[in-house]
């Protein structure tokens, strides 16, 4: 439970410091889109899935996060966190393939990370003082 919490804060402050390299202001809610997103990836990093296909995988679910958590901003929260309608092939100014593509990039680097990560999990040995002594 720990290791998720830990990939949640880590996902969410990663995306936050994302997003305000790149355009210099985000919200909150992109907090927890980030943190989804991580754990997310983790899942699939643990998947036998070659990497162009799981990066592919997850940018079409960073993708689709996008549409849900701008939805909701809009219609609840009463706000645009983002616009793409500028951009081309936009579906409803939330998201578009030049930031699909870009998601694409940061996913397969992100799944690299994770999954050398994974390879490299150390699993201690504990003994007992009686088994410690008689070594």
């Amino acid at each position: 439970m720990l290791e998720r919490i830990s990939l949640f804060m880590l996902g969410g402050g990663g995306y936050l410091a994302v997003e305000l390299a790149w355009r210099g202001t985000s919200h909150w809610t992109m907090f927890l889109a980030g943190g989804a997103c991580l754990c997310l990836l983790q899942r699939l990093a643990a998947c036998k899935i070659a990497l162009p296909a799981a990066a592919g995988i997850g940018a079409a679910g960073a993708s689709g996060l996008e549409v849900v958590v701008g939805l909701l901003c809009r219609n609840f929260l009463h706000i645009a966190v983002w616009d793409y309608s500028n951009e081309w092939g936009n579906v409803a100014g939330l998201i578009c393939p030049r930031y699909s593509f870009y998601w694409f990039l940061l996913c397969g680097w992100v799944l690299v990370v994770l999954r050398a990560a994974g390879k490299l999990k150390i699993n201690p040995v504990y003994r007992t003082q009686k088994a410690a002594a008689k070594s």
